[in-house]
């Protein structure tokens, strides 16, 4: 299995306020449907395919539907996703450090099972990839979730 990581970024909320809302899926749902109108264009654009669902998120991807659901947690450290519909064994960890009481270390990584040709082919992408989500992930509103 190949791993993809984002750089180490600084989320400006304390790593248990960051842990409660990446650990339940319901939680983005709720604050989608209730303020998916004062999105950007953009935003809503790409939220399109996304869907954060009771019990987990499906994404559509080029490679058709992804499901991911909480696998693993280790609070408040760390929480890992894993595909339960894929065309590929797939999966996300979110790895969290505490910094001080508002500030907190993140880290996203990507784990995706992939033939050795397609990992030449591919690889720089899902680097990009994990590098993006990570930042995504920085700029979440956790505290107005």
């Amino acid at each position: 299995m190949e791993s993809y990581k984002s750089d180490k970024i600084v989320i400006d909320y304390g790593i248990d306020v960051i842990y409660s809302k990446l650990s339940d899926p319901r939680v983005f749902k709720a604050h989608l449907d209730a303020n998916m109108d004062r999105l950007p264009a953009e935003a809503r654009e790409h939220l399109e395919k996304v869907k954060f669902e009771d019990d987990g998120i499906s994404i559509e991807s080029p490679m058709g539907a992804l499901k991911l659901s909480v696998a693993e947690s280790v609070e408040p450290t760390m929480v890992k996703y894993s595909a339960q519909q894929s065309p590929v064994p797939f999966g996300l960890t979110i790895n969290l450090e505490p910094i001080d009481e508002s500030h907190t270390h993140s880290v996203t990584e990507l784990n995706i099972e992939l033939p050795m040709m397609l990992r030449a082919m591919v690889g720089s992408k899902l680097k990009d990839g994990a590098k993006q989500l990570g930042e995504v992930i920085a700029k979440l509103p956790f505290g107005e979730m």
